[in-house]
């Protein structure tokens, strides 16, 4: 299906002041235009909408048959007739031809040229001839490389484009006959060609192939061709067989047939290569991939064949990486990377389009109200000609691109129109007589004639289609030029006047609210899509001019799919945030007025603002677009109100305004937790401590942690990319500091919060920076060890409360708030906290330690130590702070020895510092296979002692006798 439009792309027109009537004609880069006519090229310069002037004349070998340009090498070539035959030319420095009579460089392809003639071909225009075995067809120029690729009857020729080097300032253009394509079954109508992507078309047959450079399949190519066996015999078979039935009273049509990737192989069309650069040069291609084979059928529904019931228009149309449409990188030629590529070719009445990079897949298909002629494909626009009119059609190109370059489109983040929207129809325009049609870029290209009226020829049999080797490709002569003719050029206009266009043609649907609206605005945003995609070819204030209207269209469908109802209203998102506006922007844009009824707020827009207010924003909307937003979702989705309120866009919302709308959601049937809170948190922003108290007390501590897991931003909030404690958070820390742990451990347990996170939100909320870490934090860690979380790494967690008990120990640092759990309550709590030893009590007992808080983290430390779970020798290492000359420090180094089985140290510590801890010590470790160090330890060093006497005699005596 196609939409009709009445749209303008088409500006001002001007005539090429041609002497004679065109045979062929082409545009050459930014500003040229080729005419050939008789045995001569004119070459015009194309500046600005009103000026076509004469640039040049050569001459040609003979009359001129195909015509094409080649922006990389700016060379011209041109298949050419003489005494029919037929000859390959290219044209070379064409610039430098200054009038018809100067003196032209004839010379074979490969011919080397010396230096001393350097100068020569520097001022002068060059014309290299290339031979060829068969008659040359048609020809097409890659234009990424410039290599030139030449259809003959059974092969297609590919001449490398390549630079004759004379000196080190002068090079000259010259080209390598590289490589032989043959292709057997199929006599190829038209060519095209771009880095190694070959397309061929017949009269009612396209096939597309890829040259690959793999060099494991270097067997493929062969200096001596060969054909492939089964589906050349299939195909020879299928012929001999046809040309037997074949007779005056029987028409043999082949079956229509369309057959993707390595399917395409079936075809029965053989396709060999055959390299043919010179010795030791670096062979490109070595074998060929299959992409796309499609064959047509002739119309058999009247009796008669028509004669031109064949394709056209063969072309591959390339676009190019441009990176980020925000970006300014400027593309050269030279630093073009193949995006994507498509391929269109039609039929007198219908269109087709493929995209062949990655994947084949057809894109669009285009219906024409009359029998087309001619078409050229663009970026932006498909132009085609029929006898009496121009007709423009919008493509899908830009769309299919943007998904290949960027990877987040059809993402909350970007979006783009769909490749499967109806193509559309922007204008047909009246011209008489249209014969022939080119593009250069903004210009389309016609040759119009006014035919007299004719005698109809003689129709040829209608069983040329039968076969592909019957297929006649050679051109008609042209007739003797006749008057009524012109050749013009039709400016197109700016994308973004013609976007402007659009859109305000659209107006005329917006209230309506109908599809045609945002089909329309799909299309201005492709426009511009496309324009900025080929942004070579843009000025920089051009390219300004285009990124804003690409924003300010993506704004535009924002507001569509905001405000229509549709299943795509989710697309509101993507493209609200590619045009850049504000959340306060976007609200602004809305009609809040309503007449009659209450107000309707559609889903796009609902979508939008939740996602909006759910992403952390550094925006914060005023009091009275705050208000707005409450009253919207009270309306339509009211469950979301309690978490819209929460987010830090929202602070400036009246707190009476919110509690009026949350408690219309308690009598509603939304009374929960969620919304318990969210009344107490606005009840904290008021002032109102008492309110804020009842709302806490009616739901359980279990509930309220709960409650914390739904809507995390009533504690924890970012701005700017830190983490914030909201006033709810730290009025919690001051009265409920076990709620608040509890609700951070369970928001880490359902991944609402990381680790990291985690304790930077109770540095913050403690006010504590660098490495200060407050005792909630300490609580924290002791929690998470008791929860077991399972993503938490133990060893981590250890070294973290270890280091921290071991800095307080040896600083003598009391906590700042008073713990919240004791050395017992994780004992008998956490599997990961061990029972204390019992000689540790002993060894504890010999020195008075008063500091309750001292000897709590003492306890903790000595039981993290003693439990089952702790790596003691990562800890070792950060015991030097906490010194032996003190009981507490002497009983975690004795610890740690243990657990490393040093026994031998501890005991001559103990006796050392402590002997009436020793025998306990020997007691509880010294057992089973360490029982040997009592006889060869411990009883030989007591002895010892006791013989030397000294202050500690009767210490090591009572040892002794205990012993």
């Amino acid at each position: 299906m196609v939409q009709l439009y009445n749209l303008h792309p088409f500006g001002s027109q001007q005539v090429v002041p041609c002497k004679l009537e065109p045979e062929r004609f082409c545009g050459g880069g930014r500003d040229t235009l080729f005419v050939a006519a008789g045995c001569k090229v004119e070459a015009f310069t194309v500046v600005g909408q009103e000026l076509c002037q004469p640039r040049c004349v050569f001459s040609t070998l003979g009359r001129v048959l195909r015509l094409a340009y080649s922006e990389a090498g700016d060379y011209l070539v041109a298949i050419e007739e003489k005494n029919k035959a037929t000859f390959l030319r290219a044209y070379v420095n064409w610039r430098s031809k200054r009038t018809e009579n100067s003196r032209v460089c004839i010379r074979m392809v490969g011919h080397d040229v010396e230096a001393p003639f350097s100068e020569t071909f520097r001022d002068q225009m060059s014309i290299v001839e290339m031979p060829l075995s068969e008659a040359p067809l048609c020809i097409s120029c890659c234009p990424v490389k410039g290599d030139l690729l030449v259809g003959c009857t059974n092969n297609l020729v590919l001449f490398s484009l390549k630079y004759q080097i004379i000196n080190e300032e002068f090079s000259i253009l010259d080209f390598e006959r590289s490589l032989v394509i043959h292709i057997d079954n199929i006599t190829p109508a038209e060519i095209s060609f771009c880095v190694g992507y070959v397309a061929v078309m017949s009269e009612l047959e396209v096939l597309i192939v890829k040259l690959e450079s793999d060099p494991k399949n270097r067997e493929s190519v062969n200096h001596h061709p060969h054909k492939t066996t089964n589906p050349t015999k299939q195909a020879e078979g299928i012929s001999n067989e046809t040309s037997q039935l074949e007779s005056d009273d029987f028409v043999i049509c082949q079956k229509p047939m369309e057959l993707l990737g390595e399917k395409s192989k079936q075809s029965g069309i053989s396709v060999t290569l055959e390299s043919t650069g010179l010795a030791g040069e670096k062979i490109k291609y070595f074998h060929v991939r299959h992409l796309l084979y499609r064959r047509f059928a002739p119309d058999i529904s009247s009796c008669l064949l028509s004669d031109d019931v064949r394709l056209h228009s063969l072309q591959l149309l390339p676009i190019y990486q441009t990176g980020s449409l925000t970006s300014d990188r400027k593309n050269s030629s030279q630093e073009k990377v193949l995006l994507s590529l498509f391929c269109f070719f039609s039929l007198p009445h219908v269109g087709y389009l493929y995209m062949i990079v990655k994947s084949v897949e057809l894109l669009s298909v285009y219906q024409y109200p009359e029998k087309s002629q001619q078409a050229v494909l663009t970026p932006q626009f498909l132009h085609v000609i029929t006898s009496n009119n121009l007709q423009c059609y919008t493509v899908r190109c830009s769309a299919a691109a943007a998904r290949e370059e960027d990877p987040y489109v059809d993402t909350t983040l970007k979006a783009c129109p769909p490749i499967s929207m109806d193509v559309c129809a922007l204008r047909i325009q009246l011209f008489i007589g249209l014969k022939a049609i080119c593009h250069f870029k903004n210009h389309v290209v016609l040759l119009t004639k006014a035919d007299p009226e004719t005698v109809p020829e003689r129709r040829e049999s209608p069983k040329r289609f039968l076969s592909r080797k019957g297929t006649s490709v050679n051109p008609k002569t042209p007739p003797v030029a006749e008057a009524g003719w012109n050749l013009y050029i039709v400016n197109t206009i700016s994308p973004v006047q013609l976007y402007k266009e659009m859109v305000d043609y659209s107006n005329a649907y917006k209230t309506a609210k109908t599809q045609s609206c945002i089909h329309l605005l799909s299309e201005a945003h492709l426009l511009v899509r496309a324009a900025l995609m080929d942004a070579s070819q843009l000025e920089p204030g051009e390219k300004a001019e285009l990124l804003e209207a690409f924003k300010e269209s993506c704004g535009h469908l924002g507001d569509c799919y905001s405000r229509l109802e549709t299943q795509h209203s989710h697309l509101a998102l993507p493209y609200y945030k590619m045009s850049g506006l504000s959340m306060a922007e976007v609200l602004n844009r809305v009609d809040w007025a309503v007449e009659d009824g209450p107000q309707k707020y559609e889903r796009g827009l609902i979508f939008y603002i939740n996602h909006s207010l759910y992403e952390n924003l550094d925006e914060e909307l005023s009091e009275e677009l705050s208000a707005k937003v409450v009253q919207m979702f009270y309306a339509a989705e009211p469950k979301q109100l309690p978490h819209i309120l929460c987010s830090p866009s929202m602070k400036n919302i009246d707190p009476l305004t919110a509690i009026k709308y949350l408690r219309k959601l308690d009598t509603s049937g939304f009374s929960s937790v969620l919304v318990t809170l969210a009344k107490a948190a606005m009840a904290l922003k008021m002032g109102d401590l008492d309110m804020h108290r009842n709302e806490m007390k009616s739901h359980s501590e279990m509930k309220l942690v709960c409650g914390f897991i739904l809507e995390p931003r009533l504690l924890i909030q970012q701005r700017k990319g830190q983490i914030v404690p909201t006033e709810f958070a730290v009025h919690l820390k001051e009265t409920q500091p076990g709620l608040l742990v509890a609700s951070v451990l369970a928001l880490q347990k359902n991944n609402k919060i990381g680790i990291e996170e985690a304790d930077s939100f109770f540095k913050v909320l403690c006010g504590k920076d660098g490495d200060t870490i407050p005792q909630l934090l300490v609580d924290f860690w002791e929690a998470q060890l008791v929860a077991c979380l399972p993503d938490v790494v133990l060893q981590e967690l250890f070294f973290k409360l270890t280091s921290q008990y071991i800095w307080r120990l040896s600083k003598r640092q009391p906590p700042d708030t008073t713990p919240l759990r004791t050395s017992e309550d994780l004992i008998n709590t956490c599997s990961h906290y061990g029972l204390i030893n019992p000689w540790v009590n002993v060894l504890i007992s010999s020195e008075s330690l008063v500091d309750k808080n001292y000897m709590e983290d003492l306890s903790k430390l000595q039981s993290l130590i003693c439990g089952p779970s702790f790596d003691i020798a990562s800890i070792v290492p950060f015991l030097e702070p906490l010194s032996e000359d003190t009981v507490a420090g002497l009983s975690v180094h004795v610890l740690c020895h243990t657990r490393l089985k040093e026994y031998d140290q501890c005991i001559d510590r103990l006796l050392e510092r402590c002997p009436e801890a020793v025998i306990p010590y020997a007691n509880h470790e010294l057992k089973e296979e360490n029982r040997t160090l009592w006889w060869k330890k411990l009883l030989p060093e007591l002895c010892q002692r006791i013989k030397c006497g000294g202050e500690k005699y009767q210490l090591y005596l009572s040892s002794l006798k205990v012993y």
